[in-house]
């Protein structure tokens, strides 16, 4: 009996432990947005992959416009809510046997605008990513960024990954393609690669970025990317170092993530108005056309890198 108690004591204190180990490293959670289109779900699929890296629970939201008594549609508003919490329940049931012990999944029913509803309960859970599905669709509003996803990531600073419906979820995240150009967000976009990087083990292509021939002009995006040479090797991230020119960048960057086989590629949203209403042309562009999912990271004032 004896015998029987301490292996019972060992075994216990080994549990406490850990529970101890797992909540040291236990991130913020992941916001997913869904609609129950076929993109938001894979999204969730992809966001279930990231979770259990980063091991980190998931939330889930769905948002019911508000109907104004202007609107000529009907109000069914408890009829969709019944709905999204029946197919949430269903997914989630799913969900929770593919995510590692000890991370929850669950859902929020929300009620006004899509964008600031997820940002809201960002906030709020002090969320450490948010993934949605970003609606690529065929002909010529291919180069447009789902609605919804587009108002998301000009909205809010936690960062967030974009994905197309039609990604391949493999082991995540191995490659996180960097590029670095004469902005001077663009260094920002080190600190989260870096997190990202450490946390699966990846590695980063820093792909530094030219649109002009002129050296002068060059040498811009060249000091950036040798401080962000010098912040990789002080944090032991292996990278490999490359650069492009050319007069369409968007092109040229993606062509190159389906090279090197990315699995992500990080951006900055450079917002051009203090009311965060606007994203610049270049990484909307990237967004809309990437296969690749992207990260968009939300520029902040008095940066400094080193």
């Amino acid at each position: 009996m004896i015998f029987f108690y301490s292996v019972r004591f060992v075994i216990k204190n080994l549990y406490f432990y850990d529970i101890i180990i797992y909540n040291r490293f236990h991130m913020q959670p992941i916001i997913v947005a869904v609609d129950f289109s076929n993109t938001s779900l894979h999204a969730v699929e992809y966001a279930i992959c990231l979770a259990n890296k980063m091991k980190s629970d998931i939330h889930l939201v769905w948002v019911d416009k508000i109907i104004t008594q202007e609107s000529v549609y009907p109000d069914t508003s408890n009829e969709s809510r019944n709905e999204a919490k029946r197919r949430f329940d269903e997914l989630t049931s799913q969900c929770k046997t593919k995510l590692l012990h000890g991370l929850s999944i669950d859902y929020k029913l929300k009620k006004g605008r899509i964008h600031r509803e997820v940002d809201s309960l960002a906030r709020s859970t002090s969320a450490e990513l948010i993934v949605t599905g970003a609606h690529g669709i065929s002909g010529f509003e291919e180069f447009w960024i789902g609605s919804n996803a587009y108002k998301i990531v000009t909205f809010t600073s936690t960062p967030v990954i974009t994905v197309r419906h039609d990604f391949e979820i493999r082991n995540c995240i191995d490659r996180i393609l960097v590029p670095i150009d004469g902005s001077n967000e663009t260094i920002q976009k080190l600190l989260y690669s870096v997190k990202l990087a450490k946390l699966f083990d990846a590695e980063i292509y820093l792909l530094t970025t030219h649109n002009n021939h002129l050296k002068s002009i060059q040498r811009i995006a060249d000091k950036y990317a040798q401080k962000a040479v010098t912040w990789l090797k002080k944090n032991d991230v292996k990278f490999v170092e490359d650069s492009l020119i050319s007069s369409d960048l968007t092109k040229a960057v993606l062509n190159y993530a389906v090279d090197v086989q990315a699995d992500l590629i990080t951006i900055m949203t450079e917002q051009e108005t203090p009311l965060n209403i606007h994203i610049g042309a270049q990484a909307q562009q990237l967004i809309n056309q990437s296969p690749i999912p992207v990260l968009s990271i939300t520029p902040i004032e008095n940066f400094n890198l080193i």
